[in-house]
């Protein structure tokens, strides 16, 4: 499926950084390693290597990480790519400066299989910046997000408070706010935002 959307031309959620992550990426420790999760096109990985981080952008979609390197190269920083799935990717120990999750939207147990690992692959003053809709989403007019029939996939604060104690929490909240991300995200939209600390290692 993200193949084909990503064959397209024109970039799903646009060229531009998350807005969320446009706001808080400064939480980052400067000049850190960043991994950037479910990263599809690259827009946000692209944004935090013009900001002077390291950024390995990671996705299951080689279609998109190609447009990713593309976007890298005509805006003249590098990244890293690596084609992988959630679902069984390593994280590593404490590696990471940051983990970025902007809208991976995966089931349950894949989830949970992130956040164990989160935790452990930060290093001290590492951040888990993370947003995604939520399931109050399908009661919107906004385009976006997973659909009903993958409600288990929606974010919640509650989750991440729950599988995320390692962390110490830095802000998280559920709110609406106005996304315009290309196409494929517009509207009044319902989302989790949370940050996440590492302040233990």
């Amino acid at each position: 499926m993200w193949d084909k959307r990503y064959s397209d031309p024109e970039f799903a959620f646009g060229t531009e950084p998350n807005d969320f992550l446009r706001e808080t990426f400064e939480q980052i420790p400067v000049g850190g390693h960043v991994l950037c999760l479910a990263e599809g096109e690259g827009r946000n990985a692209v944004f935090l290597a013009e900001q002077g981080f390291n950024v390995t952008a990671m996705d299951m979609s080689e279609v998109g990480l190609n447009k990713a390197e593309k976007l890298a190269k005509d805006r003249e920083v590098a990244i890293t790519t690596q084609v992988a799935d959630l679902a069984d990717y390593n994280f590593g120990q404490d590696k990471w400066d940051a983990i970025v999750s902007i809208w991976a939207h995966v089931p349950n147990t894949v989830r949970q299989h992130i956040h164990a690992q989160v935790v452990t692959a930060l290093k001290s003053n590492g951040v888990f910046i993370v947003e995604a809709y939520t399931e109050q989403q399908l009661e919107t007019e906004a385009v976006g997000g997973p659909p009903a029939s993958q409600r288990e996939r929606f974010g919640s604060l509650q989750n991440f408070q729950n599988e995320l104690v390692g962390l110490k929490e830095v802000m998280g909240v559920e709110k609406l706010r106005v996304v315009s991300e290309g196409k494929r995200h517009q509207g009044l939209s319902a989302v989790v935002q949370f940050i996440g600390k590492q302040t233990s290692n």
